[in-house]
């Protein structure tokens, strides 16, 4: 599974333009489907058919879409003006390298340089407006035949392991589901399942919503990352969660109050099977389960999630251990759920 994160990690996919991710994961599922098809806003859905014929009744839930950049305007100098798409922190996006467009060309966010600064503009974070992208373009001329208003940016970073079994990439969020997801589907299941790789979620759950719509699911099993705050400087309860202490298994967040009856399957699971598990202690975030809880006349929704640094950033870490005991408590989860039917 770790090979196919790294190429997933690889891939632009931000918000709107999840084009390279869902052909990537279409060419992969599509040798062990029963039926597949993108949708209008973009979701991929996969059918695949398990010993147990139970239809709809479970969905899996991943979302391909990551934070990134869009091109708003190209100025007399060539440089770039942009906003972000998603939740990034300005904070950590500057002298961050960046891909533009399909032909991917390189850039890189800049700023006034800090000697140019004055001390009131050093206490505070930069707008956006003050942000531009440099692709190395002599004039406006030279910038806009490689790129335009509109064409969207990711950030550049190799993915790699590191450290003690830590792995860094950016999209992880939500790369990792995917990854999951893609894995199950070379297996036998032991019931039907649907599987959602959705799209736009960085921008209000907004795939979601079709995918929940049209599948209707009983219920859906989001698989997710989560942010890890076990930081320096940061104490108590607002450490939230950590890398390397097992799959995230929530009961609430800042968007969804989850069923507590598969909040129970997931950690009884886990204790049987000797999967080290946690929650989170700060309630706060949210994912593609608010959307689907809330569809027609409601969904049964839990969340499994990775813990993971610097979510949103150029960037992001978490536990190999952590990715494969996602992808075994999922696999029992399946197992659980072909039993009651």
């Amino acid at each position: 599974m770790l090979n196919t994160l790294k190429e997933l990690c690889r891939l632009s996919g931000v918000s709107g333009d999840e084009d390279e991710v869902r052909q990537y994961i279409t060419a992969k599922a599509v040798k062990h489907t029963d039926h597949l098809h993108a949708d209008a806003i973009g979701n991929l859905i996969v059918f695949k058919k398990g010993k147990k014929s139970t239809g709809n009744r479970l969905m899996l839930v991943a979302h391909m879409d990551e934070v990134g950049v869009i091109v708003t305007r190209i100025t007399d100098e060539g440089f770039l003006r942009f906003d972000f798409v998603g939740g990034v922190d300005r904070r950590v996006a500057i002298g961050k390298p960046v891909v533009i467009g399909h032909s991917k060309v390189p850039g890189v966010i800049g700023l006034k340089a800090i000697h140019l600064t004055t001390k009131e503009e050093r206490k505070k974070a930069p707008k956006t407006d003050s942000l531009y992208i440099d692709i190395g373009a002599k004039d406006k001329q030279a910038a806009e035949k490689l790129v335009q208003p509109g064409d969207y940016g990711a950030f550049a970073c190799q993915p790699e392991e590191f450290g003690d079994g830590l792995f860094k990439a950016r999209a992880i969020d939500d790369r990792v589901g995917c990854a999951v997801m893609l894995k199950l589907l070379e297996e036998d299941l032991p019931l039907d399942v649907t599987f959602a790789f959705t799209a736009q979620e960085e921008v209000g759950t907004r795939g979601a919503f079709g995918a929940a719509f049209s599948v209707t699911p009983e219920i859906a099993l989001v698989l997710e990352t989560t942010t890890a705050a076990d930081l320096p400087g940061v104490e108590g309860r607002r450490r939230v969660c950590a890398p390397g202490r097992g799959p995230v298994i929530s009961y609430m967040d800042g968007a969804a109050i989850y069923d507590r009856e598969l909040f129970e399957t997931l950690r009884r699971l886990s204790e049987e099977n000797g999967i080290p598990w946690q929650t989170k202690e700060y309630i706060a975030g949210g994912n593609d389960a608010r959307t689907i809880q809330r569809t027609k006349a409601g969904v049964r929704v839990a969340a499994l999630s990775a813990a993971t640094r610097y979510l949103h950033s150029p960037a992001s870490v978490g536990s190999v251990a952590d990715f494969e005991h996602m992808l075994r408590l999922t696999r029992l989860f399946l197992g659980e759920i072909a039993r009651q039917r």
